[in-house]
């Protein structure tokens, strides 16, 4: 009995491999698509070399296999075991005394090995890409900035404090004209920044990250908390730091720290979580200094206005804002989102991996219920949960950055869902 069991091990084995290879082509092809696509735009219709966009089209394997391999092993485990439930393969197998975990072993140890496969891509293949793939891309912006700063375009990126707006005139060269700048201050004030010129700066190199020196500077800061109140400033030059754009459309995440391993992650974390103890602990003194001043300083207005009623109609306005500067310190949200987005790039480095030994699991109950046509009815119900789980994982992503949801929580509950969906069905079907 143990060899027929090991025959079957092997039989079922074969058909998992072989649908997984099968759905695995599918999706790389998928995503390797339009990554050629998002390049079409960026990067080949700007003349660049032909070696270097060889190398960027290389250096985007190993994200693109890494997000392949998951929804790979959904399909080809739902595909082979809807086949030998159409086909009766497993009806038969019951009849001759072989339990169903006979058949459910093989896919789990494949599907483990997947995971292992996929991690490895992950945590090492993918930062080493990712690293190089910014280098390529870095050298081929400094010899042709058009590919980042096109002439007469819009065009939007990411700041150190949010969402950059860049408004671009023409170009001659390396050299910029008539640059306009709309993007928030360090503090979170509006600010526009215009720029007679502006050239690409090579003199400081920082990963994923280009430096810009502006020329002939004028900067308007808005303060709307404070009504209409405005300051403006003129400088002869300026530098200013823009985040590279994300050429890399499958990536979940940025380039930083998804350019790191799992364990470089873990440290910069440790690191992260030590100084931002210590910025609590004084920040909380600061908040608290600061929200007394304000508190006491509202109250005192109050009694003088009430002791003073010809004074009431207009010192009222200033009592009010004293309070909605108080209420506004009071909610400010001082949340590290640096701290966030790597904790939530930590957890997608094993939650991804380990989704393919849960997409087995999956497979095998949902895969039984199929009466024919089992490897197409496998492919559609693959597609459809692929579509699902990648859109809770870019969810859990934006929730676990912008909304302070637990990184743990929010990369770790689609695994969790798939894996608590596969089990209810798998005991309803041994119950039968």
């Amino acid at each position: 009995m143990a060899r027929s069991h090991r025959r079957i091990w092997v039989y079922v084995g074969r058909e998992y491999v072989f649908s997984f290879a099968v759905a695995f082509l599918f999706f790389f092809f998928l995503f390797f698509i339009n990554q050629i696509l998002v390049m079409a735009e960026q990067i080949f219709s700007k003349k660049v070399p032909l070696w270097d966009v060889v190398q960027l089209v290389l250096y985007s394997f190993p994200v693109v296999i890494a997000f392949s391999f998951p929804f790979g092993a959904l399909l080809g485990a739902l595909m082979s075991v809807g086949r030998l439930s159409s086909d009766n393969e497993s009806l038969a197998l019951g009849a001759l005394g072989v339990p169903p975990r006979q058949i459910l072993y093989p896919m789990l140890i494949l599907g483990l090995a997947f995971s292992l496969v996929s991690f490895v891509m992950n945590d090492y293949f993918m930062p080493l890409s990712n690293i190089r793939f910014v280098e390529i891309y870095r050298r081929i912006l400094y010899s042709n900035p058009s590919v980042e700063l096109e002439p007469f375009s819009v065009r939007r990126y990411q700041g150190s404090a949010g969402d950059v707006t860049l408004v671009i005139g023409a170009s001659e060269g390396p050299v910029v004209h008539d640059l306009l700048i709309l993007d928030r201050s360090p503090e979170g004030n509006r600010r526009l920044i215009t720029a007679s010129s502006a050239a690409l700066d090579q003199s400081e190199s920082s990963q994923g990250v280009i430096f810009l020196t502006l020329q002939k500077v004028f900067t308007q800061v808005s303060y709307p908390r404070e009504g209409d109140r405005f300051d403006y400033t003129y400088s002869d030059s300026m530098r200013y730091s823009l985040l590279l754009k994300n050429v890399t459309s499958v990536s979940v995440g940025g380039i930083n720290p998804s350019a790191q391993s799992s364990l470089d992650v873990w440290k910069q974390i440790k690191g992260k979580l030590v100084d931002q103890r210590k910025a609590d602990a004084a920040k909380a003194d600061q908040e608290r200094s600061l929200r007394f001043a304000l508190a006491s300083g509202a109250r005192a207005a109050e009694q003088l206005v009430a002791a003073t009623p010809a004074l009431a109609a207009s010192q009222r306005p200033a009592v009010d804002e004293l309070w909605r500067q108080y209420a506004s310190e009071a909610a400010r949200d001082v949340t590290d989102r640096t701290l966030q987005s790597y904790e939530v790039e930590f957890y997608r480095k094993f939650s991804m991996p380990a989704a393919c030994l849960v997409f087995s699991f999956f497979a095998f109950p949902v895969g039984q219920r199929a009466r024919r046509s089992g490897r197409t009815v496998g492919f559609a119900v693959g597609l459809f949960v692929a579509i699902a789980y990648w859109g809770m994982l870019v969810a859990g992503q934006t929730f676990g950055v912008r909304m302070s949801l637990s990184p743990a929580f929010s990369m770790w509950f689609p695994d969790v869902l798939v894996l608590a969906i596969g089990g209810v069905l798998l005991l309803g079907r041994l119950r039968r």
